[in-house]
């Protein structure tokens, strides 16, 4: 299936702030796929506004695109993507990443002795710790295992590629984790990766078990509850929506591990849904403009 990008540059407020828009429309065309990103590491304050369409964008993506920003929208262009997947292509001879305990690479690169590795090939999923909130967590993750924290149920909500669910089972390998994903094409992905990486898949300890759901609607995720670390690395809009959900699922002092949001407005909504559910925040970290957030249930909720 071909794919386009709308990109328009813009200063990092301006693009922040689109993206704020673009969160508050209820009825926004969501085969619409807008993101915000650096234009490069050594210029953090320029950032591109792009979104992904399945199809020629016409005037209707355009007018759409040009309407989350205020006041005069900057020039949007329009390209056709190759045939090829796109991500793959993005992501093809990437460097690894260190975040914190783990290092994470392509399979072009091989392992190092001083850090948990992990090699996640380019995938039609998203996940490969590239993104800032992808690495923020597994940062996180080490301050939680370092802080003392216990787990023996994991899940993790919107998986990709599985990375950080991998992650969680390499710091508490006693745990028993499950992933889900709204994506069917998670399922294959995750599969490749897990015997990638020397990962069982199944029910017990030291497995991953899979299944395809959007937020915790699956009687799998419910019945391997309540879980002791829960994470999600989506968006805001959805982290607000389930904050009911995920405290019927975490045990009382259980964690949950959020991602995918600006700091900022989308932090502050954030927050509040998580605090008015009965969490408290343990603590956060801030990585290229988003937040990553560590909040502990409290007990008697």
């Amino acid at each position: 299936m071909s794919t386009w990008k709308l990109t328009a540059y813009a200063p990092k407020p301006v693009v922040q702030a689109a993206l704020l828009a673009q969160d508050e429309i209820d009825d926004w065309d969501f085969d619409l796929v807008v993101t915000g990103r650096e234009v490069a590491e050594d210029r953090p304050h320029d950032w591109a506004l792009e979104g992904y369409y399945p199809a020629r964008p016409g005037a209707v993506q355009k007018k759409a695109m040009a309407g989350l920003f205020a006041g005069e929208a900057p020039k949007i262009t329009v390209e056709k993507l190759p045939d090829e997947d796109w991500v793959t292509l993005s992501q093809q001879g990437t460097p690894p990443i260190r975040a914190g305990l783990f290092r994470v690479h392509t399979p072009d690169f091989p392992p190092t002795e001083d850090a948990i590795n992990f090699a996640i090939p380019a995938s039609q999923a998203f996940g490969t710790g590239q993104h800032r909130t992808t690495a923020g967590c597994l940062e996180m993750l080490g301050a939680m295992k370092a802080s003392g924290m216990r787990a023996r149920a994991i899940a993790d909500i919107g998986t990709g590629t599985g990375l950080l669910g991998f992650a969680a089972m390499a710091l508490w390998p006693h745990a028993k984790v499950t992933a889900s994903d709204i994506d069917p094409v998670c399922a294959g992905v995750i599969a490749d990766n897990a015997a990638l990486n020397g990962i069982a898949i199944g029910s017990g300890m030291r497995e991953m078990t899979m299944v395809i759901a959007p937020g915790m609607d699956d009687p799998l995720l419910q019945l391997r509850g309540p879980y002791d670390l829960l994470i999600a690395n989506i968006l805001a809009g959805p982290l607000v929506e389930l904050a009911p959900d995920f405290a019927e699922a975490v045990s009382p002092g259980g964690s949950v591990l959020l991602a995918g949001l600006l700091a900022g407005e989308q932090e502050a909504r954030v927050r509040r849904a998580y605090r008015r559910a009965g969490f408290r925040l343990a603590a956060r970290i801030e990585r290229g403009g988003w937040a990553i957030l560590w909040f502990r249930r409290r007990r008697g909720r």
